[in-house]
């Protein structure tokens, strides 16, 4: 096929696709699926190996946001049935990472509601920083807070933060369709905040909102303009009790292309699977190990992901190896630009090595919306509500026949366990 020809060529080289050639990859038929896969894993290969990056999501503080984030379980309004609880303790959230750690993540993404934080919970968060980093010697920490304040960021940086994760999740001309209690333009400026504080910056997208593959197209386009050094794609779960609980609209397939495409467009940065994956690719999702360098082990925010050991299992059956502590996530030429240079720009064939200069950074967070429903980046200032645990079954019944437009209780369980509960994590 011309067109995989075309792309993986312009993948080596870094040369960004035209936007005729992404809408061309989400239009593929499902007869040429494997061709796509295959296509981009090549660009996958060249600057990531057979390299699989682990990172553990810890919900600082959950639900009781005042954001309007149609996709999200923690927003206003919701009547989702997620754990709600209130700032954890550094020593909690310590200990909620070591267990990602153990696991064998790389990096620990601290995650609060709220629409962005005050100085008062910026304080919590350098503390909590400064703690996993003294348990946990070599671990990563990405933050995301939601929309940051002058300052903010170099605050968190100076406590140790590698990495900030602000996903724009949706085409600027639909933005405001999904979320009107802030702005697209909000969520660009602190992207760019982090980045001029020195910060490795994560931010990504939630596909099957009912998007179009122009918006798709647009919102990948608008992440490579930024160019953060990952980027996270979420599949929307759609949380009974929100706006969006009727979006199933999306198929494996349709995953997969949607993965395949933004390797495409961003071949040399850290493409994350993040919320979602079990949900939407379900048996499927080894095959997305082609597409991406990068997943969360274990749980998400507010919804169950697949056991800790499960993750590891799909990457070695998978021909996959989990990336080391020791191994620089991204190819020399973006380490060596995200640490300040020193080793100059190097080959793509080197540059898979992936080793080298090293960076404070390698990926950043990711999957902190559409991940369980999480909200992540969206959400308020000032003291959130004493802990309290809605009413709401766990587990995951069978699988059964479900309405067309019916809410899938039967794939999406809520969290109870790890973080803000006695129960242990399943990484």
């Amino acid at each position: 096929m011309d067109l995989l020809n075309t792309l993986v060529d312009k993948g080596l080289r870094r040369e960004l696709p035209t936007r005729e050639e992404a809408l061309a990859v989400l239009a593929t038929s499902d007869d040429d699926l494997l061709d796509v896969v295959a296509a981009a894993g090549k660009v996958r290969r060249q600057w990531f190996g057979r390299r699989v990056k682990l990172n553990y999501l810890v919900n600082l503080k959950s639900g009781l946001c005042p954001e309007d984030c149609s996709y999200c379980s923690q927003r206003l309004g919701s009547k989702a049935g997620i754990l709600k609880y209130t700032w954890l303790k550094p020593d909690e959230a310590s200990k909620a990472a070591a267990a990602g750690v153990a696991g064998g993540a790389k990096r620990v993404c601290l995650v609060a509601s709220g629409r962005g934080p005050t100085d008062r919970d910026v304080d919590r968060v350098t503390k909590t920083i400064e703690a996993i980093k003294e348990q946990n010697e070599g671990v990563e920490v990405c933050a995301c807070l939601g929309l940051l304040s002058d300052g903010q960021a170099d605050r968190l940086r100076s406590a140790g933060a590698d990495a900030y994760n602000h996903n724009l999740n949706t085409s600027e001309e639909t933005y405001g369709a999904i979320t009107t209690t802030h702005t697209y333009a909000d969520r660009v400026e602190t992207v760019q905040q982090a980045q001029a504080a020195g910060l490795s910056a994560c931010s990504g997208l939630i596909a099957g909102m009912g998007e179009s593959d122009k918006d798709l197209v647009d919102v990948v386009f608008a992440l490579r303009d930024l160019d953060p050094d990952s980027v996270p794609v979420n599949f929307l779960i759609p949380f009974e009790g929100t706006p969006l609980a009727k979006e199933w609209n999306l198929t494996p397939q349709r995953c997969l292309r949607i993965l395949a495409m933004v390797r495409f467009v961003c071949p040399d940065v850290e493409v994350r699977l993040a919320g979602g994956r079990e949900v939407h690719l379900r048996s499927m999702q080894p095959l997305a190990l082609h597409l991406v360098n990068s997943i969360f082990l274990g749980d998400y925010l507010t919804s169950e992901g697949q056991a800790g050991q499960a993750d590891l299992d799909m990457i070695a059956d998978a021909g996959f190896e989990v990336e080391g502590q020791g191994t620089t996530t991204l190819p020399r030429h973006r380490a060596d630009a995200l640490s300040g240079g020193g080793c100059g720009s190097q080959g793509a064939a080197e540059a898979s090595g992936a080793t080298g200069c090293g960076s404070h950074g390698g990926g950043g967070c990711g999957s902190h919306e559409a991940s369980g429903g999480g909200c992540g980046p969206c959400g308020g200032h000032g003291e959130p509500e004493p802990a309290t645990v809605a009413d709401a079954g766990a587990g995951v019944p069978a699988r059964e026949s479900v309405p067309a437009g019916a809410a899938r209780t039967d794939l999406v369980a809520v969290r109870r366990r790890g973080a803000g509960t006695d129960l242990a994590p399943n990484a």
